[in-house]
């Protein structure tokens, strides 16, 4: 299943105005950077998606519809996914999205990578 459109408009409500933010598509779904780092996302199954520390993230985890996001088996250090039912209630998207808006907002700005026409220049 795709990301959930009504997701992603209560995420922009939440993120709108945020310096740095950036709105693409990824990993099947919609997300949100900050300065090029990844602060939250509608990702599919109607499944928010945000990037936290290695400090807690399982702390994250054990809160009541939490998970890792998964990789070849393993869930990926850093990358939550929670349930819709979770996240229905207002208060806990925002509680949710400002975790993530944290996070990526302490986080160094990336830097724009060269494209090959301009490495050659």
């Amino acid at each position: 299943m795709p990301y959930d459109p009504e997701l992603a408009d209560r995420i922009r409500e939440r993120v709108d105005g945020t310096p740095g933010l950036v709105e693409k598509k990824m990993f099947g779904g919609i997300g949100w950077t900050i300065h090029g780092n990844m602060a939250t996302g509608a990702h599919n199954d109607g499944k928010l998606m945000i990037r936290c520390s290695p400090e807690v993230f399982e702390s994250y985890l054990a809160e009541e519809g939490a998970e890792g996001l998964m990789r070849g088996g393993k869930p990926m250090m850093g990358w939550v996914l929670v349930d819709p039912d979770a996240v229905a209630d207002d208060a806990d998207l925002d509680r949710w999205v400002e975790r993530g808006i944290a996070h990526a907002a302490k986080m160094p700005v990336k830097k724009k990578k060269a494209t090959k026409k301009a490495k050659k220049k």
